[in-house]
């Protein structure tokens, strides 16, 4: 597969077939490769960012993910008595709140991140549509679900347990919005096969090529397509863990440990083939805040297993 190039502009078109035209990649002979960035959708007088749509079908995905958790989990909380049952059948949504608040707690708080990560942009960061740093996403999503266990009533590593496959599940799919809207979250250079090229993106990937000292048609990483799989490996091993967790085969609060631990190593390394600024110690922010995950998660993995063994010496 060759290097892609972006079509010749043309004044003449409208901006709007200008945006459909910029969304296919082409080779440098000309030929038709696939569809790549499509950062809009036009439907009649609607103009649909497909960030905002990806984010908004990420949430529903983890929606219905956690609201099926919470049922497999209905019986072990009324057990526990964190949910009354007066058995009448009822509408199950409690997944679908959560995650609806949750959500926009993440998003608030992934803005607000990314802008203040620049003190001399942060005014144009905090209204523009694009930039929504993870780190800050996740402290915001953080506080919302601590409220709202002391909501429901629910400890909150247990909480926590519940939320964090669905977690997993929506950053997955809303990485996909950054890989249709081409805003930056590429890699470096590659010689890949599966490289692609976002010269019309919110960040051009044809001004980065000649800054690096390439062509200015020269292939990325798609690292947001790296981050969907990962990400959704991470979710099927935090269900299965759930699974004996509801068995009581594991203690409360280790598939948030999990979250922490496996979310943080795959930030971190894919980081080194990221883009983003470093800021410290070689490192970015990123990594930063994924060494951090990490470590907060090994040493509650460590408390956790800790506190089993002594209850079972105890017992």
């Amino acid at each position: 597969m060759k290097a892609c190039r972006d079509l010749p502009t043309d004044r003449s078109v409208t901006s709007a077939a200008r945006e459909r035209r910029s969304a296919v990649l082409y080779t440098q002979e000309g030929a038709l490769l696939f569809p790549s960035m499509i950062p809009f959708l036009h439907l009649g007088p609607l103009t649909i960012p497909t960030f905002g749509l990806m984010v908004a079908t990420g949430l529903l995905a983890a929606a219905y993910l956690l609201q099926a958790d919470f049922d497999r989990r209905r019986a072990q909380f009324v057990k526990s008595g964190y949910l009354k049952s007066d058995g009448k059948p009822s509408h199950h949504d409690e997944g679908f709140l959560i995650i609806g608040i949750a959500g926009l707690a993440g998003l608030v708080g992934a803005k607000l991140y990314h802008a203040f990560q620049d003190p001399s942009t942060w005014k144009a960061e905090l209204i523009s549509r694009y930039g929504f740093a993870w780190f800050g996403g996740f402290l915001g999503g953080f506080v919302a679900l601590l409220f709202l266990a002391w909501h429901y009533k629910i400890p909150a590593l247990e909480f926590m347990d519940l939320c964090s496959p669905a977690a997993a599940v929506g950053y997955a799919i809303g990485r996909i919005g950054c890989l249709l809207s081409g805003d930056g979250d590429y890699g470096v250079r590659t010689t890949l096969p599966w490289g692609m090229s976002f010269p019309n993106g919110t960040v051009s990937t044809t001004e980065k090529c000649v800054e690096w000292g390439f062509p200015p048609d020269c292939r990325v990483h798609p690292t947001p397509i790296y981050e969907f799989f990962i990400w959704l490996v991470i979710a099927a091993v935090l269900w299965r863990m759930g699974k004996k967790a509801v068995s009581g085969a594991r203690p409360v609060g280790e598939i948030y440990c999990g979250y922490l631990i496996l979310t943080g190593v795959a930030r971190f390394l894919i980081e080194f083939i990221r883009i983003n600024p470093r800021s410290f110690f070689g490192l970015s922010n990123a990594q930063a805040a994924s060494l951090v995950s990490i470590v907060i998660g090994v040493i509650l993995f460590w408390w956790i297993k800790r506190s089993s063994a002594l209850q079972s010496q105890s017992s």
